[in-house]
């Protein structure tokens, strides 16, 4: 008895050091190979795991990172500028710049200027509602809020505002994640570059409808009439299926687009108040006024230059007698 246990415990040994032999052959035969500069580059990374950065998480991007040759194009939206300088400095490369962008709601179909015409009593979700019907509008292109973006954000950078029923972002908040791009089954969010002094002009409306629909449906939707890429002198806006676009990348913010459109559906953001315009009565009367005052003082300058001045003239003797 004694025997046979020894026996089995002998053979169980040996098969146990048979297959170890054989897991430490396969690891390093079929072992991968992982460039330790991987841990060091996730370490800086902000783990947000957002998925802006366009890879499947912080460790996909910092994966991505350590083969490319360069890092021009890659960009971490949530750690920024502050973030790829160091992970440039770990691999030895220079940072890529990358212009800052910002979420941006493109509608304006407030409960104001978009008549509901039914109500939604379903689950409260932009992507339910949509495969179901339009809206409770009847622009079928407008926003649903129902606050789909706001659940995904991680930033808490947009919020569904209760008197207009439109989201609203934070700018200081918000870091082009993409989240809400990817959330919105509308499209009527865009990532936009933040521009200079955080001012952006862009067109508030998605609706492809033609003009006389689309104006019926929301007071203040595009209706592709052409006249801002007409005005537009740096050729930054196209009108495409009735929709007007402006290009962030042409556009210099001039803001005449913003003056001339019949509708009010460009939108501009963070720019100072515009001085009142002088009517055209009022400025020919002020032009009358300024025109009489000068021709005054052109008429009194020679009488000024006329007039001596008065000097003591001495007395005579014979006076003084």
């Amino acid at each position: 008895m004694t025997n046979l246990i020894l026996i089995a415990v002998i053979s169980i040994g040996a098969i146990a050091v048979v297959l170890a032999a054989i897991l430490y052959v396969a690891s390093k035969k079929f072992a991968v190979y992982e460039d330790p500069r991987n841990a060091q580059v996730s370490e800086v990374l902000p783990q947000a795991n957002c998925g802006g950065c366009g890879y499947p998480g912080c460790s996909g991007f910092a994966d991505a990172c350590v083969k490319a040759d360069s890092l021009d194009g890659m960009n971490c939206p949530v750690g920024g500028a502050e973030v790829m300088s160091k992970i440039a400095s770990i691999l030895g490369m220079d940072a890529g710049a990358a212009d800052p962008k910002v979420a941006v709601v493109r509608c304006n179909g407030t409960c104001a200027n978009r008549p509901r015409i039914n109500q939604y009593d379903g689950a409260q979700s932009c992507a339910i509602a949509a495969s179901l019907y339009g809206g409770e509008t009847a622009c079928s292109y407008g926003c649903l809020g129902c606050g789909d973006c706001v659940t995904v954000c991680q930033f808490d950078a947009i919020h569904i505002n209760p008197e207009t029923g439109i989201p609203e972002v934070d700018e200081a908040k918000c870091t082009a994640c993409n989240s809400c791009v990817e959330a919105c089954p509308k499209n009527i969010i865009e990532l936009r570059p933040v521009g200079k002094r955080s001012r952006r002009v862009y067109v508030s409306c998605v609706n492809k409808d033609k003009g006389p629909v689309a104006r019926k449906a929301c007071d203040v939707s595009c209706i592709g009439c052409g006249i801002c890429a007409k005005t537009c002198p740096f050729e930054a806006i196209t009108v495409k299926d009735r929709l007007a676009y402006i290009d962030p990348h042409k556009c210099k913010s001039c803001r005449k687009c913003v003056e001339v459109c019949p509708q009010g559906s460009i939108i501009e953001v963070n720019f100072p108040p515009r001085k009142p315009k002088v009517k055209e009565g009022e400025a020919e009367t002020a032009k009358k006024v300024v025109d009489k005052t000068s021709k005054v003082t052109e008429t009194a300058k020679p009488v000024i230059k006329n007039v001596k001045p008065e000097v003591d003239q001495p007395t005579s003797k014979s006076n003084e007698n």
